[in-house]
C-alpha cells in the first residue's frame, strides 16, 4: 500500500498516525508512507526521528474572534491545498488518512479533490473543527469514543477505538520500580499531567506530598521538564519532606514501558492518555483541561467515569482535600481498583490499528 498521513499540532494527532504507520509496515513491509505535516507542529521534529519520510506544510488555525489573522489562515490554507496536490501527485497514493489538526484538513480536502480514496480518524469524543469539515468529503471516517458516532454521518462512520492503543497493549515491559529507589511489590499510583506538566495538577500535588509520605502506597509524580524546577524550588522553600515513597521525576521518556507497572493514574483526559489507560486498563482519576476546544477532555473523561473506569475532579474543585481523599479511595481498596481495572480495560480497543486499516483497505477495493 502507498499512504500518505497527516496530522499535526499535538502528540494526540501524531501518535496515532505513527500507530497506523507502524501497523502497516508490520502487516506490509513493502508499503510506502509519506507524512505531511505544518512548519510549527511537534511533528516536524517527532516524525522524522522515526525514520518516516516527511514534508510540511506552512498552516495555522482560526482565531474565534474576528481578526485579520484568519485571512491569513484562509491564505495559507489555499496555498497549502494547492502544494498538498502536487505532494499526492508526485507520490501516488492509494490512500490518504487524516488524523486531525489544521494541516490534515488541507492535505486530506485536497486529495478528495483528486478523487483519491480519503478516510479521518477522530480521537476526541467531541468532533473536532478539521474533521467535522472533512466529513462531507471523505470516504470513510474512524472514531475513538463512540459518543462520536452521532456526531458524523452514519452512513461513513465506524468505531476503531485510538490506534495508539494497540500500539500501547503490545508493548512487553520487563520494568521495574526498584530502578527507581521503590518497591516492586508496592501498589503505585503515577501522578502525570503531561510532557509540559500541568500547573494547577503540580501544584496541588506539591501541597499532597505530606499526605503521600504516611500512605501504604508509593506516588511517582510527574512534573513536566518546564515545570520541574519551579515544583522543587516549591518543596525546599516550604520544607517539605519527600519520603521514600515519593519520587519526583521531571520527565519520563520510556512511559510505555512504566504503564502497565502503575496501579493507578491521576492525570488529564487527553484522547491518547485515555487510548493507552484503557488498553491497559488502567484505573484513574481524571483531571480535565479547561483549556482545550469544547471541552472536549471532560467529555472524554465522562466516558470512563459513567463506565465504572475513572473518578473525575474538575480543575475548578482540585485541591489537597479532594486529590488525596481520590487517591485514597482507589490505592487503599484493592477490591474498588481491580473492579475498575476490569472496567477501564473492557472500555479498550487492542485493535484499533488493524480495524482501521482493514477499512482502508475495504475502501480500496
Amino acid at each position: 500500500m502507498r499512504m500518505i498521513i497527516s496530522g499535526g499540532g499535538t502528540g494526540g494527532h501524531i501518535y496515532p498516525a505513527l500507530a497506523l504507520i507502524e501497523d502497516l509496515l508490520k502487516q506490509e513491509p513493502q508499503s510506502e508512507v509519506l507524512y505531511i505535516g505544518s512548519t510549527r507542529g511537534l511533528e516536524k521534529e517527532i516524525v522524522p526521528k522515526k525514520g518516516i519520510p516527511f514534508k510540511a506544510l506552512k498552516i495555522q488555525g482560526f482565531k474565534r474572534s474576528l481578526s485579520l489573522y484568519n485571512f491569513e489562515t484562509v491564505a495559507l490554507f489555499l496555498k497549502s491545498v494547492h502544494n498538498s496536490k502536487k505532494i499526492i501527485k508526485d507520490f501516488k497514493p492509494d490512500i490518504v488518512i487524516g488524523t486531525g489538526g489544521y494541516v490534515s484538513g488541507a492535505v486530506v480536502y485536497a486529495a478528495s479533490k483528486m478523487h483519491v480514496p480519503t478516510m479521518i480518524h477522530e480521537q476526541n469524543s467531541v468532533v473536532g473543527l478539521t474533521n467535522r469539515f472533512l466529513s462531507k468529503h471523505v470516504d470513510k471516517i474512524s472514531v475513538g469514543f463512540k459518543d462520536a458516532i452521532k456526531q458524523f454521518p452514519a452512513n461513513k462512520t465506524f468505531f476503531a477505538g485510538n490506534p495508539r492503543a494497540q500500539q500501547v497493549a503490545n508493548i512487553q515491559s520487563d520494568f521495574k520500580w526498584s530502578s527507581y529507589g521503590l518497591d516492586d511489590n508496592k501498589p503505585t499510583l503515577l501522578i502525570f499531567g503531561g510532557s509540559q506538566g500541568a500547573l494547577k495538577i503540580n501544584q496541588v500535588t506539591a501541597e499532597a506530598i505530606k499526605h503521600f509520605n504516611g500512605c501504604d502506597y508509593q506516588v511517582v509524580f510527574v512534573t513536566g521538564q518546564k515545570r520541574y524546577d519551579s515544583i522543587m524550588n516549591y518543596i525546599d522553600n516550604n520544607k517539605i519532606n519527600v519520603g521514600n515513597n515519593v519520587i519526583i521525576k521531571d520527565y519520563i521518556s520510556n512511559m510505555p514501558e512504566i504503564l502497565p507497572k502503575v496501579d493507578a493514574i491521576i492525570g488529564r483526559a487527553g484522547a491518547t492518555s485515555l487510548a493507552e489507560i484503557t488498553a491497559l486498563g488502567i484505573p484513574s482519576i481524571l483531571i480535565p483541561s479547561p483549556y482545550v476546544t469544547a471541552d472536549h477532555q471532560t467529555k472524554n473523561a465522562l466516558s470512563l467515569v459513567k463506565n465504572g473506569a475513572a473518578l473525575i475532579i474538575t480543575e475548578n474543585d482540585l485541591n489537597v482535600k479532594r486529590l488525596t481523599e481520590n487517591a485514597d479511595q482507589i490505592m487503599n481498596n484493592k477490591n474498588e481498583r481491580m473492579l475498575m481495572k476490569e472496567n477501564s480495560y473492557n472500555m479498550g480497543c487492542r485493535n484499533s490499528a488493524d480495524l482501521v486499516l482493514d477499512m482502508a483497505r475495504s475502501i480500496l477495493k
